[in-house]
């Protein structure tokens, strides 16, 4: 069942020099701090050469990563598919070329992610889809995001004293588990857009999981950094290091529990998830979790919907840049950056001027502050959510930015309120393992998807075959400051906020360009930057996604480490920014639509390809 929600709609108003793909090098590293200026102090993987695994890909597939590695989009006339896999690319090519919708070839993409990348997502996590339908020519959002269990308060995070727990000690485990949204989400779409039969959307994914697939490096390089806390549970431990040996790249690897699991929701529906003996272990190993459980409950699991939301848009160089609106902060926030920027002629100043990345950094501060302060479910908050993207509240923050320096200070503004509200700054930490899904199908449809587990394997705990979430660590631990509430605290049944942000950019009323990411908070940053790098820029998709990333959240300044990016240190130190030069991995996955053709790309960081025809 979908739960249909009015929402108001705001007004309109490196490319990477090592290969193809990403693959793990390092772990992520615990963070006890739950300042935001230490949220996502991690991405969780840097780039490699094109694997085996991927040696033995159709025609097309193999063409398109040779064009991802010239820096050149894949054209098509009829439809377009962007994802992080080869694999599951293939899958939702098969269900296009079918005659499929983008919401069914979607649901054979996710399906195959899950099983070839289960550390970003999967069943047992969740997700936020745009949708733009071109039979009525409307734009919606469905809200898959898990739920917070209706046992859990808003102290669940806190220790005896009240203290916030060390975010590890609360990842690992049945405590951090929401209740999943993504087979839910995947009926729904259905439900509404799907033109196959639902059985026939998971034979791929089926079919890998009991043949068994090939392990990439970026797996097996998640795996082994990860071991310690992999091998905490005898399930995830058997499975990710059968015989006591983590999975190596190149190895075959069958997952038949998934198989059953899939055959089960293929045949029954998504309530032999929600209700019944996957279900009941789904519960069992949460609240049997050794050492943490958690609260989930089959209740919860029984009452979750899927809610169908207005899109938020904000208007962008004659476009309206639209996405998912609360819980998500992504639409805004991106909305946000670039309401603000649009007074200035970032096309005059090109991609190498220090004043447009002064000026993208500090739109993209100001915009962080005012979603630390306001931005939550506001099923659960009041949010001033028109407020925040209103043409005249982005014209002050506007004004702040016309420099010449670096902001010495930001703080949230004063946006427009439907109900008047005092709020503290959030806390919360959002790490940066998840994936992102752009289609267009031959009727002109289109899909961006953004679907997570939150952390890489989320809690580790493994169960029928996928991973569960640890999305209720998005939530802050704490759950006031000096008394006023935070609006991003913990509450039983209220969904986390996110930093996802699928989007569909809209003009004269037609969708223009599809385009999401995977990252935690940096997100919003890699989206907003694709689309300045296309339409400001004129960069071709495939051009923009791989341009490299300068991205500015509480004011030190991220460069990507080994790219031109690091050209710029010198030049924003010199204005006033602290610098940090990094990997910054995003997955962006683009399709632009303009004059009857197709193009899509793939980012050049991770494994994905996008794949047309």
């Amino acid at each position: 069942m979908i739960r249909s929600q009015t929402r108001p709609t705001t007004h309109r108003a490196r490319r990477s020099t090592t290969g193809f793909v990403g693959v793990l090098l390092t772990c992520l590293i615990a963070n006890p701090g739950f300042a935001q200026q230490a949220a996502d102090a991690v991405s969780p993987e840097s780039a490699s050469k094109l694997p085996a695994a991927f040696e033995n890909l159709s025609p097309a597939a193999t063409a398109s990563l040779a064009a991802k590695e010239a820096g050149k989009p894949v054209t098509a006339k009829n439809w377009m598919i962007s994802a992080a896999n080869p694999l599951a690319v293939e899958a939702g090519a098969k269900i296009l070329k079918a005659g499929g919708s983008a919401a069914d070839a979607m649901i054979a993409v996710q399906t195959v992610l899950g099983l070839v990348e289960p550390q970003s997502s999967g069943l047992g996590g969740g997700a936020f889809l745009v949708w733009y339908d071109a039979k009525s020519n409307q734009l919606t959002t469905l809200d898959g995001r898990e739920t917070a269990p209706q046992e859990a308060d808003p102290t669940y995070f806190q220790n005896a004293e009240g203290e916030p727990l060390k975010f590890w000690d609360a990842v690992v485990g049945g405590r951090s588990v929401g209740t999943p949204g993504t087979p839910k989400l995947m009926e729904a779409a259905h439900q509404r857009w799907g033109k196959l039969e639902w059985a026939s959307l998971f034979k791929d994914a089926i079919d890998l999981a009991d043949k068994g697939f090939t392990v990439s490096p970026r797996l097996a390089g998640l795996v082994a950094s990860d071991a310690d806390r992999l091998g905490r549970f005898a399930a995830t431990k058997a499975y990710f290091f059968p015989g006591g040996k983590a999975i190596q790249a190149g190895d075959t690897l069958r997952n038949q529990d998934y198989a059953a699991t899939l055959n089960s929701i293929a045949d029954k529906g998504v309530s032999s998830f929600y209700d019944g003996l996957i279900a009941t272990d789904i519960v069992n190993t949460v609240r049997g979790a050794k050492g943490n459980p958690g609260l989930l409950s089959k209740t919860d699991l029984k009452i979750y919907d899927v809610i169908e939301r207005k899109a938020v848009c904000a208007a962008y160089r004659g476009a309206d840049v639209c996405g998912m609106g609360p819980p998500s902060s992504g639409a805004l926030t991106v909305g946000q950056i670039l309401g603000s920027l649009e007074p200035y002629d970032l096309a005059k100043l090109g991609p190498k001027s220090t004043d447009a990345w002064r000026l993208i950094g500090d739109a993209s501060r100001l915009a962080f502050a005012d979603r630390g302060r306001y931005m939550a479910d506001s099923d659960f908050v009041p949010m001033p959510t028109k407020g925040l993207v209103d043409p005249a509240y982005l014209k002050t923050r506007s004004d702040l930015l016309k420099g010449p320096d670096a902001l010495k200070e930001v703080a949230p503004g004063s946006p427009p309120w439907d109900h008047a509200m005092h709020l503290a700054d959030d806390e919360s930490i959002e790490l940066p393992s998840t994936s992102h899904i752009s289609i267009v199908d031959a009727d002109g449809n289109a899909l961006s998807m953004t679907t997570t587990i939150e952390n890489g394997f989320g809690s580790r705990l493994f169960v029928r075959g996928f991973l569960l979430n640890n999305e209720l660590t998005d939530f802050s631990f704490r759950t006031q400051k000096d008394g006023v509430p935070i609006a991003n605290r913990l509450e039983p049944g209220k969904r986390p906020r996110s930093s996802m942000a699928p989007t569909i950019v809209m003009r004269d009323g037609k969708p223009e360009l599809v385009v999401g990411s995977p990252g935690g908070s940096r997100i919003i940053g890699y989206v907003a930057g694709a689309i300045i790098a296309h339409l400001d820029w004129g960069m071709n998709i495939q051009e923009a996604v791989a341009l490299p990333h300068l991205i500015n959240r509480f004011g030190t300044y991220d460069l990507e480490e080994d790219t031109t990016a690091t050209d710029m240190a010198k030049p924003l130190e010199d204005i006033g920014y602290k610098i940090n030069s990094r990997a910054l991995t995003s997955g962006l996955h683009v399709i632009a639509i303009s004059n009857g053709t197709l193009e899509g790309a793939a980012d050049p960081r991770r494994e994905g390809i996008a794949l047309g025809e």
